[in-house]
């Protein structure tokens, strides 16, 4: 089991010192999905939410999740963000919302909670904007993807 590097020694929380590690191009994909009734999934579609194109607030909310993520989550370093995409995919199967968020930066920590944050952000815009027409929505599946860059590498989520 790797080690926790959010405890010292005396296992209290810390910020992990990442001064002496080197810059390196870091990515990180998280995806996450929001499932709603047949009608929503159709309005959505339509584009004839009351609120306006929910996927294009959703994508706005979902980079900007990904910027105030050291805001939300207390032991996140504060990155320079070089890159965020939101990608949203409309999955009759659920009936609902894929989302896919990527994060870029080059630097000393990866972005996979900006990226997880990103996901979640986008998700929960789709729940405000729709809620009227659909208090049952239901978000999940929020995980990372895929991870690369930096001292352990490569992972990708099988």
């Amino acid at each position: 089991m790797a080690e926790l590097t959010h405890f010292d020694a005396d296992g209290q929380a810390h910020m992990v010192d990442v001064s002496q590690k080197d810059h390196t191009d870091r990515t990180a994909v998280a995806g996450a999905w929001i499932k709603m009734a047949h009608d929503t999934f159709s309005l959505i579609q339509s584009g004839s939410a009351k609120k306006g194109d929910v996927l294009g607030v959703a994508r706005l909310a979902g980079i900007m999740g990904a910027k105030k993520t050291s805001e939300l989550i207390p032991l996140c370093h504060p990155l320079a963000i070089s890159k965020v995409s939101l990608d949203f995919e409309y999955d009759s199967a659920l009936p609902g919302v894929q989302i896919t968020a990527t994060v870029k930066t080059t630097g000393q920590t990866g972005v996979e909670m900006e990226a997880l944050s990103a996901a979640s952000v986008a998700a929960l815009t789709i729940y405000d904007m729709v809620k009227a027409a659909d208090k049952g929505m239901e978000i999940g599946g929020v995980r990372l993807l895929l991870k690369e860059g930096g001292k352990s590498g490569r992972y990708e989520a099988p």
